[in-house]
């Protein structure tokens, strides 16, 4: 086992310096995630008692990330990469500062608050992504991804259970200073990961990253196969909404606290961690659709156990099932992007952050709409309907997404002819092979 573990780590320092320095530098951040996607959304959950407002918080951050990352691509002219990644790190604490200095939570107060954090997640998004197709090639993208959610999926073990019993502690046994003691667990916690992500920001500055060459990032005409892409993109965006802030909702529901939130996060995370970073090791880039279609059908069966039972027990199994599910469709997705990105810059002599920064209009459109179905649900029906049948009718649409990647692996290798075909028998025995 030691001797096994020393090969890992051997294969770790073999990898290039920036590759190592920006897997450290998510490592860090990552301590904050579980925060910033969870918890924030169980505050304001708990400070209003309304789904919608969840909802509404997550739509002005996908809305801040689109625009930020045209600024991004402006500010990449003057300034260094590794400044404005740091910055994007140090404005997600800011923005949870912005959030528990509301004395109400009011739609204004939401959306600011919101915009902040979207412009946070559009400069950490748009230089982490660009960086991470610099420093890799299609030969060890899986690895990277499967060692960054080893990472993730480890932190959540720990960071969502410790966080949630912390706020629950912090309530005391006398209700009426429940509300303010909470409230005052979160102020601590948004103190310690403003702290965390200057460490993140000083790790960052250890590496040698280069901006982009090419300065002019917006087009409007690309490649039939990177419209095919943005479709891709938009399906992914469909229910990327929902798993960020569904569990929360959910859980604040039908669970009630922060603590079971964190404990339900919990709960089959070190086994995920373990097969994430297995399947990264000895996958290869042949294989993506297939951990691409698992992924899909094991969200697709979490919404519809959720739908079906709607209780305690339906919440736990959804956290099970997504502990395992967004992993490996992130795994798989974000290679296929790459590669994409590879052969159309090539194709169309443009520089790579072009085609990051269009990819991030093709999932706003599907967050968007995914969003938009949940307020429809929620203002038409009930916010129960919207909880129940949203998530399902994203992630059945969501299955499309399989025949799609397959012809974009297809088309790629026409252009581009180093990876395997897939061929229609293999795509219609995928949800078989993955329920065996």
């Amino acid at each position: 086992m030691l001797n096994k573990l020393k090969v890992e780590i051997a294969h770790f320092k073999s990898q290039p310096h920036n590759f190592q320095i920006l897997i450290m530098t998510n490592l860090v951040y990552a301590l904050v995630l579980p925060v910033i996607d969870i918890f924030v959304a169980a505050y304001v959950m708990r400070s209003s008692n309304d789904p919608t407002k969840v909802v509404i918080y997550q739509l002005t951050i996908y809305t801040g990330i689109p625009l930020t990352f045209l600024l991004n691509g402006w500010l990449l002219k003057h300034f260094n990469i590794r400044k404005l990644y740091s910055a994007g790190m140090l404005l997600s604490g800011i923005s949870m500062m912005i959030m528990m200095s509301l004395k109400t939570l009011d739609l204004v107060g939401i959306g600011f608050a919101g915009i902040t954090m979207g412009m946070s997640f559009g400069f950490y998004w748009a230089n982490r992504d660009y960086l991470a197709l610099a420093i890799t090639n299609d030969g060890n993208r899986n690895y990277y991804y499967g060692l960054e959610t080893f990472f993730y999926t480890i932190i959540a073990v720990v960071i969502p259970v410790a966080i949630g019993w912390f706020i629950e502690t912090q309530g005391g046994n006398v209700e009426s200073l429940q509300a303010a003691q909470i409230n005052q667990a979160y102020k601590i916690i948004t103190g310690v990961v403003f702290a965390i992500t200057i460490v993140a920001s000083i790790v960052c500055f250890r590496g040698t990253f280069s901006n982009p060459l090419q300065k002019q990032y917006v087009f409007f005409k690309f490649h039939p196969l990177w419209n095919k892409l943005l479709f891709l993109a938009s399906l992914k965006g469909l229910v990327q909404g929902f798993l960020v802030t569904a569990p929360a909702m959910l859980i604040m529901l039908l669970l009630g606290k922060e603590g079971a939130l964190g404990t339900a996060q919990s709960v089959g995370a070190i086994i995920a961690a373990i097969m994430m970073y297995i399947v990264g090791r000895i996958s290869k880039p042949e294989h993506r659709l297939k951990i691409f279609a698992a992924g899909l059908i094991l969200f697709a069966v979490a919404a519809l156990l959720n739908g079906i039972l709607f209780n305690q027990v339906g919440v736990i199994l959804f956290m099970l099932f997504l502990l395992v599910a967004k992993p490996l469709m992130d795994l798989a997705y974000f290679p296929i992007q790459f590669k994409v990105i590879d052969i159309v810059s090539k194709i169309e002599n443009r520089g790579e952050f072009a085609y990051i920064l269009n990819h991030e209009a093709g999932l706003y459109v599907g967050r968007f709409l995914g969003a938009g179905t949940f307020l429809l649900l929620a203002y038409g029906f009930s916010v129960e309907i919207a909880l129940r049948y949203a998530i399902i009718i994203v992630a059945v649409l969501q299955l499309s997404s399989i025949w799609v990647a397959k012809n974009i692996i297809n088309k790629g290798k026409e252009l581009a002819p180093d990876t395997k075909e897939i061929s229609e028998d293999e795509i219609t025995g995928l949800v078989s092979e993955v329920i065996v």
